[in-house]
């Protein structure tokens, strides 16, 4: 599936192609710690299925609840996460964060990862007060 997407302020933009079966959630409390919210969905795609199409995001290394050196791409502007890889092997596959893809809307989550950090709440969202359309 052939997507595109960008950062909130539109600085960083990109093309991919991705598997719409290689969507997950990340419950690890560096992605929780990342996002603000209980956990990341993200999805992978071979580093040369991305092409940006407008500024090179930035970088920083962060090393995972799992140990290994990971590289979170954002962008200088602001601030918006975008992609994260690894080094060595793992630098052939990046995640790509859900939040930055125009077609999220049809990329439902297909797996689950680091499910013991997941809050104990996450499971009763829908027992909370709301109105359809809100």
């Amino acid at each position: 599936m052939k997507i595109d997407g960008r950062c909130h302020c539109g600085h960083v933009a990109y093309e991919a192609e991705i598997d719409p079966e290689r969507v997950g959630i990340c419950h690890c409390t560096d992605c929780q710690a990342l996002t603000g919210s209980p956990f990341r969905v993200t999805v992978t795609a071979a580093c040369d299925r991305i092409r940006l199409t407008a500024h090179e995001p930035k970088v920083y290394v962060k090393v995972g609840d799992s140990g290994r050196r990971r590289l979170q791409y954002f962008c200088p502007e602001c601030g918006s996460p975008l992609f994260v890889t690894g080094e060595g092997a793992d630098a052939e596959i990046w995640g790509i964060r859900w939040g930055s893809i125009r077609q999220r809307d049809r990329l439902a989550p297909k797996r689950q990862a680091w499910c013991r950090s997941a809050v104990p709440w996450i499971h009763h969202l829908e027992d909370l007060p709301g109105k359809p359309g809100d």
